[in-house]
């Protein structure tokens, strides 16, 4: 299945943003074991790149492992070095533009319609609306009057009640963080996460 289909099948991006790596990793297997299989990992966590590694290495080549705040171009190399399948930024610049060169799918941060317009140029795979929470559901639905087609995703400040929202705004998935992970990833509750992974998915079943 190609990043597309499965972004409009899965409609979920879990984001890992922690401060302990092997509770990052703990983390990334938990949300493979609750069948969320669209999973980013940001670089502003610590050792990043080792727990995409490692998270590569247990899951397989098949796996959607994620680099995130992919902001340079050595970002991008180092990130897909590690084995990231997916690159995710939180605006445009030279590290989008990398991993476009390389032909990796690619979630573009975007704001304002210039930089719709400027993500689309690229040939990005879907665009990341951040931060969402800046504008809501409403400015997502704004948005798209002129971009009826584009992939919008949006991210930032996305619990399940607002995550439908978006979708009756028309997102065609929604990124989420911690109202997700919580502190699982800084080496917090397991059964808390594996809980709000059922909430978001029956979410995005419906």
């Amino acid at each position: 299945m190609d990043f597309s289909t499965a972004l409009r099948t899965e409609r979920l991006v879990a984001i890992i943003r922690g401060r302990d790596p092997e509770a990052s990793f703990r983390t990334v297997m938990a949300l493979a074991e609750a069948d969320i299989p669209l999973i980013e990992i940001s670089l502003s966590g610590a050792d990043a790149l080792t727990v995409i590694r490692r998270a590569r290495a247990e899951l397989g080549d098949a796996a959607w492992l994620g680099a995130g705040t992919v902001l340079t171009g050595d970002d991008a190399r180092r990130a897909a070095e590690a084995g990231a399948n997916l690159i995710v930024t939180p605006g445009l610049g030279a590290g989008l533009e990398e991993s476009v060169r390389q032909g990796l799918p690619t979630l573009a941060g975007v704001m304002t319609p210039s930089e719709v317009i400027a993500a689309e140029a690229l040939g990005v795979s879907a665009l990341k609306l951040f931060p969402a929470s800046a504008g809501g559901p409403a400015y997502l639905r704004a948005l798209r009057d002129p971009f009826p087609e584009l992939p919008f995703v949006p991210v930032g400040g996305v619990d399940t009640t607002v995550a439908q929202a978006y979708f009756d705004a028309g997102a065609v998935a929604v990124g989420v963080g911690s109202p997700l992970v919580g502190d699982a990833a800084d080496g917090g509750d397991l059964d808390g996460l594996r809980k709000r992974a059922g909430e978001f998915k029956a979410v995005c079943a419906r």
